[in-house]
């Protein structure tokens, strides 16, 4: 959605409004991450710092979690682009 339409006070409302949504779901996106990575990769807890097998499957999980992340969001930028496309050859 475009705010040039509104007035000052209503789009820097609106922008704001935007900015935090975008901070929620990247702070959804991150726990999920942790969750996911955490839960999976750490098994050992005799010892304080990760073992060579927990950090690099760590880094395997979350290459893995932000790949599927990117190319789930680039699928839904091409549906949202596609279906868009039907709504403006309709009007």
């Amino acid at each position: 959605m475009d705010a040039s339409g509104m007035n000052p006070a209503t789009a820097a409302a609106f922008e704001q409004l935007m900015q935090q949504k975008q901070m929620k779901d990247f702070m959804s996106l991150y726990q999920n991450l942790v969750e996911r990575c955490f839960t999976s990769c750490c098994n050992d807890f005799t010892s304080k710092a990760l073992s060579s097998k927990e950090e690099s499957c760590i880094t395997s999980c979350s290459d893995k979690f932000l790949k599927h992340s990117e190319r789930v969001g680039l699928r839904f930028a091409e549906q949202n682009a596609e279906l868009m496309a039907r709504g403006g050859k309709r009007a």
